[in-house]
């Protein structure tokens, strides 16, 4: 059995040091800042999806996003653990899948750099099967890809499996993948957002999950 953990919203609370990059990145490119609650729906599809919904209307241009993307990473790659910080209850949560002998992996519509930076320097001591956030070249969440590649490196089926994540986005993704979903209500989205995409379980709490499992 595998255990697929989105990051964002379902492992690891990050908006602050997310909206933070964001706003250095706008300043410097001489747009407005935008507030944490706005800055909250605009993530879940990866940077360049947030530095265009970041943009004023009329400016969410290609190549405006390009403008900003140099500036979020190297604010991003050296402030990204500032706030960011695991949810109560997960490494409790993760600690106790593993001793239950169940995979675990992550997968991220974050840039794969980050996504690896912020496992080894909060989880360090979970032996993850794979780690994957966003890649040149290779589909990103809703896409199954991702899910299908951690299937094939982990030896594991559809039917071992369960995603677990907090947004619409996760929802589509493991609705696409074929497996069973199980939403969290702690991340970023509300209950009632995820409700629209019918998923297999509901979570309030890391020790929810372990129940279910």
């Amino acid at each position: 059995m595998i255990v697929i953990f989105d990051l964002d919203g379902t492992l690891l609370h990050t908006i602050d040091d997310l909206a933070a990059a964001a706003n250095a990145s706008l300043a410097a490119n001489g747009y407005p800042a935008r507030t944490l609650s706005e800055c909250q729906r605009f993530v879940g599809n990866g940077i360049g999806k947030l530095l265009e919904r970041a943009l004023p209307q009329g400016a969410q241009t290609p190549q405006n996003v390009e403008k900003l993307r140099p500036a979020f990473l190297a604010y991003y790659d050296a402030h990204l653990t500032d706030f960011t910080r695991p949810y109560a209850g997960i490494e409790e949560l993760l600690k106790n899948l593993c001793a239950r002998g169940i995979k675990l992996a992550v997968a991220s519509n974050k840039y794969q750099r980050a996504t690896e930076k912020l496992i080894t320097h909060f989880f360090a001591d979970i032996p993850f099967a794979a780690v994957l956030g966003q890649r040149d070249h290779v589909p990103s969440k809703p896409d199954a890809h991702v899910v299908r590649e951690i299937l094939a490196l982990s030896h594991e089926t559809r039917e071992t499996c369960w995603y677990v994540g907090d947004s619409q986005v996760d929802m589509q993704t493991a609705k696409n993948a074929h497996v069973r979903v199980c939403a969290v209500t702690w991340g970023f989205r509300t209950k009632e957002e995820l409700a629209v995409y019918a998923p297999d379980f509901y979570a309030d709490t890391p020790a929810d999950i372990l129940h279910l499992i």
